[in-house]
């Protein structure tokens, strides 16, 4: 249980769907409620693709570019610190990739399941960095079935985030989300220098030794 509130806390924190919420909003205005829970829908099953492939086959990719584990951990600490500074200052929806331009023409696709809300909005390098090290460290079958659970518990949570982004937009209001996003983003920022301090000491102890 500790295993799975950690996972699905700290994924939680780096793909913030309650940020996601007045884009998705935004992005939504004018289509009707059966498809607005179809995308919902669509961009959880995307977000846990997409979080189980970066979980599966991310150490594999680590070694074919010859990357370590520790590397990887400092450049999405960096990346995480980055996205809760973000959040901290209010500009989180710039730095994920969502401009002017690419929100109007993703107003005129059928579909944004896939983009911009999937990717780059909610699963982007920070969740799948930790998702890879993550791995690294818990590869036992039973911590891997804890940990797909936690990743499918996300999925639902962002599911159920995001269908009712229209009714938590008029009861949170502007000034609600961004109280939430700045909290969130303390959080997120905890958790990517924690990443960068534990990978520094591997580094250290590594050469000393």
């Amino acid at each position: 249980m500790d295993l799975f509130i950690y996972l699905f806390a700290a994924l939680f924190s780096v793909l913030n769907p309650i940020g996601t919420v007045p884009i998705f909003v935004g992005l939504t205005q004018h289509d009707s409620q059966k498809e607005r829970s179809r995308i919902s829908l669509w961009t959880a099953i995307n977000v846990f693709i997409i979080l189980l492939v970066s979980y599966f086959i991310g150490q594999y990719v680590l070694t074919f570019f010859g990357i370590s584990i520790d590397a990887l951990r400092i450049a999405g600490g960096i990346v995480i610190v980055n996205s809760g500074f973000s959040l901290l200052s209010g500009k989180f929806n710039k730095k994920r990739g969502i401009n002017k331009k690419i929100e109007n023409e993703a107003q005129q696709r059928n579909d944004i399941a896939l983009t911009p809300l999937a990717i780059p909005m909610l699963a982007g390098p920070g969740s799948m960095s930790l998702l890879i090290a993550f791995y690294q460290e818990h590869h036992e079958m039973n911590e891997i079935i804890i940990s797909t659970l936690a990743i499918a518990a996300i999925a639902i949570a962002i599911f159920a985030i995001l269908k009712s982004a229209h009714y938590l937009a008029r009861i949170l209001g502007a000034s609600g989300i961004v109280a939430i996003s700045r909290i969130v983003g303390f959080i997120v920022i905890s958790i990517g220098i924690q990443y960068i301090v534990s990978s520094i000491i591997n580094i250290v102890k590594g050469n000393l030794m």
